[in-house]
């Protein structure tokens, strides 16, 4: 089978290694000419455990090839943006989507198969999709075949979750749904789950949906048990030993290409009938200030502090940043004209982070750990003998278990602590 995918980013390019190293021959297109020229090089240009063995494995076997141009395929496989767009409800952007079908639509011959990866919004591939490739002149379910094939897979662990997780292939008509599963059964050994494209479109948002809206209530049960001295650690603890219940872990906030943008394409096609889910967007939007103001609460007593934030990217030991709270944090901490702040993070390169962690600690007032990275967790206290005498430290992710029993530490469950201090510690 010769396959095309479309855009190499976080999850086209290991699906196409995946393909390439299953015996299929695999053409990768992307409009990025760096992008291109480091897979040619043999170089991948994001963060993702294993990748670059695959990448190897897809060279070297000669059945992986990267260019700009789309090639004839039997398959085709769109993996491509959709961000929000700038209007009340942060809609679904299907301008990528489009501009990605357009540009097989030339190529397309009776036969193929033509699958949408990208995240999209409730009957898109109905309203959307399928008159665009109708409008070329062919017969869906008939001369090609038009599916949605979510992507369900969770950065750090994405070469595992491609082959072992269930995939849900949701055809415009049966006959596409087939055609589907007979791409992906190449190399998927989890369960491949037929239904409809609408149907496909809405499990996938609602998979995120209610991790968002858990960990709202997270969110939420720490400002409550802010307000009213209690451990909310502790009360998620106990309660998740009730055989039903399961409370997600609360945070500095809520971001990725999944979490924070995919609610927002249900609410756009149903606005009044989506309360509950805007209102756990709100929560988890403005964790980012309640942090801010924790980090103002704590330092309230300190001239010109210094601050140290350790992670930017939104989950950890991953490179990406987008919608990331940490970044929101950050950026709000440097506007605050009375603080000098730093940043490091080892899995992100830009100008503005500092590349040592001694360095980035070095005579701080409080160190604010934001990102849940690996080397965070074994933070001791002798690692900040660089920083004030009695620096402060803010674990938002309550990963640095080994610093739990200093007094100058907290976490989301011990930020009531802060009613009874008059200074730092």
């Amino acid at each position: 089978m010769k396959i095309t995918v479309v855009g190499l980013g976080y999850i086209g390019l290991p699906t196409a290694l995946m393909f390439a190293n299953h015996g299929q021959e695999v053409c990768g297109v992307d409009i990025s000419e760096s992008v291109l020229n480091k897979l040619t090089n043999g170089q991948i240009h994001i963060e993702e455990p294993g990748l670059q063995e695959e990448l190897d494995k897809a060279l070297m076997s000669g059945r992986f090839h990267a260019r700009r141009e789309v090639e004839p395929a039997d398959a085709f496989i769109i993996s491509v943006p959709t961000p929000n767009h700038a209007d009340t409800y942060k809609s679904c952007n299907l301008d990528y989507v489009e501009s990605a079908v357009r540009s097989v639509l030339p190529v397309l011959e009776k036969g193929n198969t033509i699958i949408i990866e990208s995240t999209i919004a409730p009957r898109s591939m109905v309203d959307h999709i399928y008159p665009m490739v109708k409008a070329s002149g062919f017969t869906v379910g008939e001369d090609v075949f038009l599916v949605h094939c979510p992507e369900r897979v969770l950065p750090g662990q994405v070469i595992h979750e491609l082959i072992y997780n269930n995939r849900i292939i949701g055809g415009i008509t049966d006959a596409c749904t087939e055609a589907g599963k007979a791409v992906y059964n190449t190399f998927v050994r989890g369960e491949l789950l037929a239904t409809t494209a609408s149907a496909a479109e809405m499990s996938k948002l609602m998979e995120n949906t209610y991790r968002d809206v858990n960990i709202a209530l997270a969110n939420e049960l720490v400002k409550v048990c802010d307000e009213l001295d209690i451990d909310a650690l502790e009360v998620i603890d106990l309660a998740n030993k009730h055989p039903r219940v399961n409370l997600h872990s609360p945070g500095p906030g809520v971001g990725g290409h999944c979490l924070a943008v995919d609610p927002y394409f249900i609410i756009e096609k149903a606005p009044r009938q989506t309360p509950l889910i805007q209102a756990s967007r709100t929560v988890n939007s403005l964790m980012p200030s309640f942090i801010v103001q924790k980090v103002e609460d704590l330092l309230r007593d300190i001239v010109k502090p210094k601050i140290a934030v350790l992670g930017l990217t939104y989950k950890g030991n991953i490179d990406d940043i987008r919608e990331s709270p940490a970044m929101e944090i950050f950026d709000q901490l440097v506007f605050h004209t009375n603080y000098q702040v730093r940043a490091f993070d080892s899995h992100v390169q830009a100008d503005f982070l500092s590349t040592d962690f001694k360095e980035t600690i070095d005579e701080v007032d409080l160190v604010l750990i934001l990102t849940d990275h690996h080397e965070f967790k074994n933070l001791k206290s002798k690692d900040f003998e660089a920083a004030a005498s009695e620096v402060i430290i803010l674990d938002t992710k309550n990963i640095a278990t080994q610093l739990a029993n200093c007094n100058n530490y907290y976490n989301l469950g011990s930020l009531s602590k802060l009613s009874t201090k008059t200074t730092h510690v």
